[in-house]
């Protein structure tokens, strides 16, 4: 079986998504499977082995060239191609990038709009090199894509799936009127699709409303990492200064605030805790991130940044430093790898009661929930873990097991081939 997965980069951040289509790459190669990881836009960053050989379609730079400027999309390839360079693209993003869904309506609503827009030439060279591949299914990892597969159709009559994970977050932050015609375009292309995978039944469910999308087209992946590249173990006992780890993206959806009100209220019950955080942080949050170090004032030194760690073993000794975990995320969490990775290194968990989280920790018992948006009962719950020395160490070994044996590389090897073994 030959799998050909496009990917979109992250404008120069580490992007859950694409680090997770990475590891997917990854898990196949492995297993014996043929697998061609596709890029757009830009450049993935991953903390791992980067497994796109491609070259880039919808370069970012002229992607964005030719959505604002109408000479630019009639100039000859050649005179626009050297824009697609991962050095030139990287170097172009190696800043702030803008990736705020309220500033990108534009953009969005024309690459929705593929071949009757802006971006038909880049659409038909991905076409062509995915055709020429010869797969036996391709995979796009986000439904925001749909825009190129009219054209991907005209050439290959395979089957092609859309990996839905977290679109509804971006979608969400569009201001009209692009959103409207975002969503009207979105919806009718998206049902073009041979099938859906997702990471969890609540998100199954939720795309299926939100992209009026038939139930019985979705394929349910486990959410995998590389366990082998983490080596942190359960603790037999908490550190002097017990210590409340936070590791995502730095914004209101993640619910780094709530995480510091809820240690607030334990400054007097457990007597030395921290409480450090650690993720990307974009220009558009800056004042968010403000606001929740005003609010961590009383933390003095007890409250601690450590900024987006920029190699994987830098992540895992952030993880090792922790003695339980929480992201207690207000939007609809579709799939939360930053719970595997702590469970990895023997952390158990906190989360709240929605979204993908109850899947997640049903699937190894590695933590509890706490009442979504509750500071109070996110409070208590981690006063209990961090007090109770064998209820901590049974969820942290059932975390750490249970992501051995569930959401490991070879898990999801074996789901894509037991999912698409008709395709052989």
């Amino acid at each position: 079986m030959h799998l050909a997965i496009i990917t979109a980069g992250g404008a120069g951040m580490f992007c859950g998504s694409c680090m997770h289509d990475n590891t997917w790459a990854r898990a196949l190669h492995q297993a014996g499977i043929e697998v061609s990881l596709i890029p757009l836009y830009t450049p993935i960053r991953v903390d791992e082995e980067d497994q796109t050989s491609s070259p880039i379609f919808f370069g970012g730079i002229n992607t964005y060239l030719n959505d604002q400027f109408g000479f630019w999309r009639r100039l000859p390839r050649f005179l626009t191609r050297w824009l697609d360079s991962p050095a030139i693209i990287r170097r172009a993003t190696r800043g702030a990038v803008e990736t705020d869904a309220a500033k990108l309506g534009s953009l969005t609503a024309s690459m929705v709009h593929g071949e009757l827009g802006p971006h038909r030439k880049s659409g038909e060279e991905l076409a062509d090199f995915v055709a020429a591949l010869k797969p036996d299914v391709v995979c796009f990892s986000n439904a925001l894509l749909s825009g190129a597969l009219r054209e991907l159709r005209k050439r290959y009559a395979g089957p092609v799936y859309c990996v839905l994970q977290g679109d509804d977050v971006f979608l969400d932050g569009l201001v009209e009127p692009y959103r409207t015609t975002v969503m009207k375009r979105l919806t009718e292309r998206a049902a073009e699709f041979d099938g859906y995978i997702v990471h969890s039944k609540f998100y199954r469910d939720y795309m299926s409303r939100y992209l009026s999308l038939a139930p019985g087209k979705f394929l349910e992946f486990p959410l995998a990492i590389d366990c082998a590249k983490h080596d942190g173990r359960p603790k037999e006992v908490v550190g002097t200064a017990p210590t409340v780890g936070y590791f995502a993206r730095i914004c209101p959806e993640k619910g780094l605030d709530l995480l510091v009100e809820s240690v607030l209220r334990l400054k007097q019950k457990v007597p030395g805790i921290r409480l450090k955080a650690g993720g990307y942080l974009g220009a558009q949050n800056q004042s968010y991130f403000d606001s929740v170090v005003e609010m961590a004032r009383p933390l003095g030194e007890a409250f601690e940044y450590v900024g987006s760690p920029a190699t994987h073993a830098e992540k895992v000794e952030f993880m090792k430093s922790v003695d339980v975990f929480s992201v207690p995320a207000r939007f609809q969490e579709p799939k939360g790898l930053y719970v595997l990775e702590a469970w990895a290194n023997g952390i158990p968990v906190v989360l709240p009661d929605h979204a993908a989280f109850p899947e997640l920790i049903d699937s190894t018992g590695g933590g509890l929930l706490s009442r979504n948006g509750s500071t109070e009962s996110l409070a208590e719950l981690l006063q209990q873990i961090l007090r109770d020395s064998s209820l901590r160490q049974r969820l942290a070994r059932a975390g750490y097991e249970g992501v051995r044996s569930k959401h490991d590389l070879t898990s999801l090897a074996n789901a894509t081939g037991t999912l698409f073994s008709h395709l052989r």
